[in-house]
């Protein structure tokens, strides 16, 4: 009997701070339901608020969106056309930077020189006159002296007149 009294009165022991145990999950599941009501009653208006000036404010952007992607593709356009100007003009500016002599190389040797065609074609007639004057001049003088050698001309103070 003694020992079932001892058994009991653990038993019971064991039980008292179960119980207690679970009384104050219950006080703390009470209190965070509570809490969480607030939270809900309180928060909830407020979530709700921010949730529909969001969508005004997305109906407004989706409704400005697409005139801003036009301005955006405008400013870019001209940006672009900007651009190209800049390039133009840099190659201008170097075109007319460079010398008259590496300009005229460049219109007679290449085909890639910022002047007409008609230009173009003037300058490399002019050319071509030119060189095959200056290589027929030379070849009559170098055949002249060559002929010269050849007949034991004298040269000098004795030179034929």
């Amino acid at each position: 009997m003694q020992e079932l009294i001892i058994k009991l009165t653990e038993n019971l022991s064991n039980f008292r701070a179960v119980d207690s145990l679970v009384q104050e999950s219950l006080d703390r599941l009470k209190r965070d339901a509570q809490r969480a009501n607030r939270a809900l009653d309180e928060h909830t208006p407020h979530i709700r608020e921010e949730l529909d000036s969001s969508l005004t404010s997305l109906e407004k952007l989706s409704r400005t969106l697409p005139e801003i992607q036009t301005h955006v593709a405008d400013i870019r356009q001209i940006y672009d056309s900007g651009r190209e100007k800049a390039k133009n003009l840099v190659t201008d500016l170097e075109w007319l930077n460079t010398e008259w002599h590496g300009r005229w190389r460049v219109i007679i040797f290449t085909n890639h020189s910022p002047v007409s065609w008609r230009w173009k074609a003037l300058m490399r007639i002019l050319f071509t006159v030119t060189f095959i004057t200056f290589a027929w001049i030379t070849w009559v003088a170098i055949s002249g002296v060559y002929r010269a050698h050849r007949q034991r001309l004298v040269w000098g103070e004795r030179l034929m007149s």
